[in-house]
């Protein structure tokens, strides 16, 4: 009976032994994990690439853009008043004429003959109111037969001066100064008493004329001589200046709009008729008037922002601007005008973001011209 209490015993210390071995080698084990001290971990900062601009002070317009096409400020149709064969034509297109400067010679043989007979008859009535005068204050010719040989006398004055006018218009003149647009007559054609053919096409191009139709909101900031610029496609985008001559009064009802009349100067007819122009009208201009570039903005829920760059950290800032010509922008507020704003790389830029200019755009110009 003791024998068999004593071997479960050596069993026991044997396990027991093996136990605290093991767990003596895990306590040495987490010591030496323990000792040994861990390296702190270094923040790696990146930097976004932008491009920053700086602001300007200089001139910015208001302006409403249309499109125009230019009209001569002058222009006439000569057609013949006179019937006949085309006997000479002294011009061509592209000629510039003065007024009353002969055009073409209808063959006048005819109204040279048509006026000799109309001086001949006016003779034979002054000759014959001659002879009747020296009686009739004698009352040896009645009053009846007196005035029906003055009806005469008149009658035949006037039919001479028709003959005269006749054959003055055999001649075709210039009724207005300027250049030949067209030459539809030809030697040899027959030309009828004011036919609908037109023969010359005569325009002046001294000065044009540009009509614009605007909104009828616009009414109240369009005033006469007010200045606008015209940019030309056909002469390489060249701008010239035009100005307001005339409003019309009343407004369209069918389509909301009132007819502007631009006086456009052209005293070295650079310009011609029926050209086609991109109209800015200049409702006001600001001076001296704090400039941006309007690529740096960014729109989010009707508030204007942009980055501006100090020290390498972007930071986000609200402005208020006020007119907008291509592509520049007036700041009202928001900005001092001495800041780097970011132009480019600010789309997904946060605000306190590190950055890196890589690059300083040009600064903006100085001056704006008007329109």
């Amino acid at each position: 009976m003791q024998s068999i209490i004593t071997k479960p015993s050596n069993q026991i210390l044997t396990i027991l032994s093996i136990l605290l071995s093991v767990s003596l080698l895990s306590a040495c084990g987490d010591k030496s994990a323990t000792a040994q001290p861990l390296e702190p971990i270094e923040k790696v900062v990146i930097s976004v690439p932008v491009e920053v601009s700086l602001l300007s002070t200089g001139s910015i317009s208001s302006d409403y853009t249309t499109t125009a096409v230019l009209e001569p400020k002058e222009e006439a149709f000569v057609v013949p008043r006179a019937s006949g064969i085309i006997e000479n034509i002294y011009v061509e297109e592209g000629d510039y004429v003065e007024k009353g400067q002969i055009l073409a010679q209808i063959e006048p043989s005819r109204y040279h003959l048509n006026l000799d007979r109309a001086k001949a008859d006016l003779v034979g009535v002054e000759k014959e109111l001659a002879k009747i005068n020296k009686v009739y204050n004698q009352k040896l010719v009645s009053d009846d037969t007196y005035d029906k040989l003055s009806a005469q006398y008149e009658s035949a004055k006037a039919t001479l001066s028709l003959a005269e006018l006749d054959l003055k218009e055999a001649t075709i003149m210039a009724p207005i100064s300027g250049f030949i647009a067209e030459r539809n007559a030809k030697v040899g054609n027959l030309t009828e008493s004011f036919q609908r053919a037109r023969m010359f096409h005569i325009v002046q191009q001294k000065e044009l004329y540009g009509i614009v139709h605007l909104p009828e909101k616009e009414l109240s900031k369009v005033f006469k001589n007010q200045s606008a610029t015209l940019v030309l496609a056909a002469l390489d985008n060249t701008k010239v200046k035009a100005f307001v001559e005339r409003i019309s009064p009343v407004i369209d009802s069918a389509t909301g709009t009132f007819k502007v009349t631009l006086r456009v100067p052209n005293l070295d007819n650079h310009l011609k008729s029926g050209m086609f122009a991109e109209v800015k009208l200049n409702y006001d201009t600001h001076e001296d008037a704090l400039l941006l570039a309007r690529k740096s903005l960014i729109s989010i829920d009707d508030s204007i922002n942009v980055f501006t760059v100090e020290n390498g950290i972007a930071t986000k800032q609200n402005i208020v601007i006020g007119y907008q010509q291509g592509e520049l922008v007036e700041v009202l507020s928001g900005l001092s005008g001495h800041e780097q704003v970011v132009v480019t790389g600010h789309q997904n830029l946060r605000d306190q973001a590190p950055v890196e200019v890589i690059e300083t755009a040009a600064s903006l110009p100085k001056q704006l011209v008007k329109g």
